[in-house]
């Protein structure tokens, strides 16, 4: 029976089953039968003892991914594009092994398409009538069917496609304008996504993420390393969501969300991003991050972090309200803050009796 039951279940494949990706196991565990690609094979146990069956693969690696065609309807693909080139060849590698045809599927029609035209041949009544052309035994439609296993995909993208929009108010109708090959890529994933869903060879969502936050993902070493932000003059808007609810989005999407539309995974914060800084150093005790002028960052910090501080946006998120009628588990930064700070003083109180640990979150 309990057999049966798996069977029955709905299959997942997770794509870039990393922090995110697992979040989303969690939400969809004794609901779904979940599949990992993952070319760690050191990950096999983890995601094993999650629940997950991993499929050993390497996006950059074509023939390694052979065994997805056919292997769940539902995919998200949570995996970023490679690190150089405008192109994202990992899309491009996960759609063709998406849509390849099964090999045992298409024998299998074939066999059936082969049996009923030696049985009409000898007058003998189908149950259906044929629909076969010499093919090599199989019919033109029955073949097309092997090689169209359509997968309904969500894909995790992200709001630097938009490049600097000078801290305006945008909706996902905004026109793209990559300012970096990073964002590049991340437009030729959308556009491909786009363009196998106009062939109708998948279904594609497109969520739009901005700056994911969680316990284990704020900026507490940057803090500690008293890296600069900009001043207020020169600062830019960025925009947040938190690890939970982007899970919790991505499989909203995976169930309701419609054909080929694009969705800004964002909560409600309006922060610059020195101010979101200040609120999680205030949060969590440590020191606020020293302010410099932009002319004074192009100096000091890197390539990575200065891209991040020449675009400045404002998400409006009505369509992941309304149309996916998604209730934020934390709608603001300051409500996962609240949270956070006050268990953190619980686990330093604890502390002191040795019955837990620190209250500080990784970075």
């Amino acid at each position: 029976m309990k057999a049966t039951r798996n069977l029955r279940r709905p299959r997942v494949l997770i794509v870039g089953c990393g922090d995110v990706g697992m979040r989303c196991v969690r939400q969809l565990q004794r609901r779904a039968r979940l599949y990992a690609l993952t070319h760690h094979a050191e990950r096999r146990d983890e995601l094993r003892a999650a629940g997950v069956t991993p499929i050993v693969g390497d996006l950059d690696v074509r023939a390694s991914l052979s065994r997805l065609a056919g292997l769940a309807p539902t995919v998200l693909h949570l995996a970023p594009p490679q690190k150089t080139g405008d192109g994202d060849t990992r899309t491009r590698a996960l759609l063709a092994a998406l849509t390849a045809p099964r090999a045992g599927h298409a024998r299998h029609l074939a066999t059936n398409a082969a049996g009923r035209l030696r049985r009409a041949q000898r007058g003998i009544r189908a149950r259906k009538a044929p629909s076969i052309v010499p093919d090599g035994g199989m019919g033109a439609r029955h073949a097309g069917h092997a090689a169209r296993v359509c997968a309904r995909i969500v894909y995790a993208s992200t709001t630097g496609v938009y490049g600097d929009c000078g801290g305006a108010w945008l909706d996902e109708t905004r026109p793209v304008a990559p300012a970096n090959e990073r964002a590049k890529r991340r437009v030729s994933a959308e556009t491909q996504l786009r363009r196998a869903a106009a062939r109708r060879a998948v279904t594609a969502s497109i969520a739009r993420i901005p700056g994911i936050y969680a316990a284990n993902r704020l900026p507490l070493a940057r803090l500690e390393k008293r890296t600069p932000a900009l001043i207020d003059a020169d600062d830019v808007y960025t925009n947040h969501i938190h690890a939970d609810d982007l899970a919790a989005i991505l499989l909203r999407m995976a169930a309701r969300g419609r054909p080929s539309r694009v969705i800004h995974a964002s909560d409600d914060t309006t922060l610059k991003m020195g101010e979101y800084f200040d609120r999680v150093a205030d949060a969590f005790g440590v020191e606020r991050a020293p302010r410099i002028t932009r002319d004074e960052a192009e100096q000091q910090l890197g390539p990575m972090m200065l891209s991040f501080m020449r675009e400045s946006r404002r998400l409006v998120n009505t369509r992941l309200k309304r149309e996916l009628r998604v209730r934020l588990r934390y709608p603001e930064v300051d409500d996962f803050l609240r949270t956070a700070a006050h268990a953190g003083r619980d686990a330093d109180a604890a502390g002191g009796r040795g019955d837990a640990p620190s209250g500080r979150a990784n970075p």
